[in-house]
């Protein structure tokens, strides 16, 4: 068993910058795959980043690279999603997931077994 739980959502304005945080407990945090979703309201749920266990391989969504970071500290058990010029369209409801039987991040929702309750980020134009 694995519980996530998210912080760090809320509201900012076009070109800010949040940092959301996930904290694990339970298994092993390091041994596994760890990744960023999110959902807008009337649309599917979506990849944003993924961090391999290790930290070593990271992968992101066309739509936000080279505006979002994923990072991951191991001995905190927390992985983190820095979000920096950021859009209105970034608006959404963000999860983090883990993929205990992975350690390279999957894109897809169903291959993750453990998600957080989310938090809500607001981007104002």
């Amino acid at each position: 068993q694995v519980q996530l739980v998210e912080s760090g959502g809320g509201l900012v304005q076009a070109g800010g910058s949040l940092r959301l945080s996930c904290a694990a407990s339970g298994r092993t945090f390091a041994g596994y795959a760890m990744a960023w979703f999110r959902q807008a309201p009337g649309k599917e749920r979506e990849f944003v980043g993924g961090i391999s266990w290790s930290g070593s391989y990271r992968n992101y969504a066309d739509s936000v690279k080279g505006r979002f970071t994923i990072s991951r500290d191991n001995a905190k058990n927390t992985v983190y999603l820095q979000m920096n010029s950021l859009k209105p369209e970034d608006t959404a409801v963000y999860s983090c997931a883990a993929d205990l039987l992975s350690r390279i991040p999957r894109t897809v929702p169903s291959e993750y077994e453990y998600w957080g309750q989310g938090t809500q980020v607001t981007v104002s134009s």
